[in-house]
């Protein structure tokens, strides 16, 4: 029963002490804590939810949250070896933590070659060359119009219409009535040379004859047809001059036309021209002969293409340029204005770039934050020069190594701009009693350069100047008014203007 008693009390008492103990790390933690609070010295209170409210004094900001503590070691500008007080204006420090939270991601400023491949909009159209105009080469009439419409593929020499003219009776029967005589000189079986040059002559006769009847628009086919036959035909044939697609037709029967009326239109679209657009800087992508790749939009694919030696045309409706790309199109799959993806493969020398997502543009002027260490990330307004693809090229205001925020940035944007606002409407400069000149309030009071005198306060630029002012304020109050006029403009603030704000 002893023995139990003994081990009890040893057990509380070892549970006390270890509680004294603990309560004492903690206390003088807090007691540290405490101490290092109140060293630092404290500028002003600031609303979190609107850092341009300010006051002395700490209390309830009017959305009723608690007002937080801005110290001097941390105000934007503030002398310091480090953090955010080393850094520009408008600098942010956000903890570990709250990059995290806030999906802060940070990419490295590289110096390199780039390739892409660029995208641009193309748009097919007719190769001119390939393009077949049926023109009524005399007066007449349409006889027979087959089913034949626009869009219809047709093979060479296939009929398409037919016609009745005049005009084709007189130029026949000269080549019936040549075919005749030259029938006649050959069966008299002589061979003499009267006989070859009568011969010779007939065959230049019905030759001329037969270039006639083709002016006149009768096709090879019927011109072979007569001289077999030795028979006019009824009507003449209007033939296809090639494969390919009717474009346009103005035929139908007993419909009258006169000469020079177009009848037909074809287009050969086993080759066709793809009209890309461009703007004047992307012009220098494209060499003569150089290959690129064509797809059709949600279609499985590519065609090949070749840039054309034609000089790029400039469109001011679209105020990009035309560049002409030619391809083949064996199957038809490109059809005259069908939009395209025309694909060029761009390489530029190496030079600085950055993910495009680190770059906020503002117009004007284009900015991205520096991670300085610490969680300290800087605005800096850099030069950009040509995009391609995901990467941006500087031209100035970055260095190769420097890490940049590529993703989170907007919400570092935001809190610089509060920050750089909210120290707009603190700062107002104050002027040295001392020397006249012009010194910023955070900095004086970072710097403990502030005096209190009669009960208004004067900010110095340096130790000195406040050692002066102290030795002799009145002294130093006096010399000020009596400087010449131009420097007392410059000292008007040592007056009601310099009062703590």
């Amino acid at each position: 029963m002893m023995m139990k008693r003994l081990v009890y009390a040893a057990l509380v008492t070892a549970l006390v002490a270890a509680a004294f103990l603990m309560g004492t790390g903690h206390g003088r933690r807090s007691a540290g804590a405490a101490n290092g609070a109140a060293q630092r010295q404290v500028l002003y209170y600031v609303d979190p939810m609107n850092p341009t409210h300010t006051s002395d004094q700490p209390g309830l900001a009017p959305c009723g949250m608690k007002m937080e503590p801005v110290y001097a070691d941390a105000a934007p500008g503030a002398s310091g070896r480090g953090g955010l007080a080393a850094a520009p204006a408008g600098s942010v420090q956000v903890s570990p933590a709250k990059q995290q939270l806030i999906g802060v991601k940070l990419g490295v400023v590289e110096k390199k070659a780039l390739g892409h491949t660029q995208r641009l909009l193309g748009r097919v159209v007719v190769d001119e060359t390939r393009v077949y105009r049926l023109n009524a080469t005399v007066n007449g009439w349409i006889t027979k119009a087959l089913p034949c419409a626009s869009g219809s593929r047709v093979k060479r020499h296939e009929v398409l219409a037919s016609f009745y003219s005049p005009d084709f009776l007189s130029a026949g029967q000269a080549l019936i009535f040549a075919l005749g005589s030259k029938d006649r000189a050959q069966a008299t079986g002589q061979d003499t040379n009267l006989q070859n040059s009568r011969v010779t002559q007939f065959n230049v006769n019905v030759q001329q004859y037969v270039d006639a009847l083709k002016n006149l628009g009768m096709g090879e086919m019927q011109v072979q047809e007569i001289i077999a036959n030795r028979k006019l035909v009824p009507s003449i044939n209007l033939t296809a001059p090639t494969d390919g697609v009717i474009l346009t037709r103005n035929v139908s029967e007993g419909l009258r036309f006169e000469k020079g009326t177009e009848l037909f239109r074809l287009a050969d679209l086993g080759q066709v021209w793809i009209l890309a657009d461009a703007f004047e800087n992307e012009a220098h992508w494209f060499k003569a002969g150089q290959p690129v790749t064509v797809s059709l939009p949600r279609q499985a694919g590519v065609l090949k293409a070749t840039v054309s030696q034609a000089v790029p045309q400039f469109d001011s409706g679209s105020r990009t340029l035309k560049v002409r790309l030619e391809a083949d199109n064996p199957d038809y799959a490109l059809k005259p204005d069908m939009f395209v993806d025309v694909h060029v493969p761009v390489t530029l020398p190496e030079t600085l770039v950055v993910s495009a997502d680190a770059v906020l543009d503002a117009g004007q002027h284009q900015t991205v934050f520096v991670d300085r260490g610490q969680g300290v990330f800087e605005p800096r307004v850099v030069e950009t020069g040509r995009r391609l693809g995901d990467q941006v090229e500087i031209v100035r205001g970055l260095m190769p190594g420097e890490r940049v925020v590529i993703s989170g940035n907007f919400l570092l944007d935001s809190e610089s701009r509060m920050k750089l606002a909210a120290a707009a409407t603190r700062k107002t400069e104050m002027v040295d009693p001392v020397c006249g000149m012009t010194v910023d309030p955070l900095k004086a009071k970072a710097k403990n350069c502030v005096s209190e005198y009669q009960g208004q306060t004067y900010y110095f630029c340096m130790d000195g100047c406040k050692r002066t002012f102290d030795d002799d304020p009145a002294g130093a109050l006096k010399a000020t008014a009596e400087k010449p006029a131009d420097s007392s403009a410059a000292l008007s603030h040592t007056g009601s203007d310099v009062r703590h704000p």
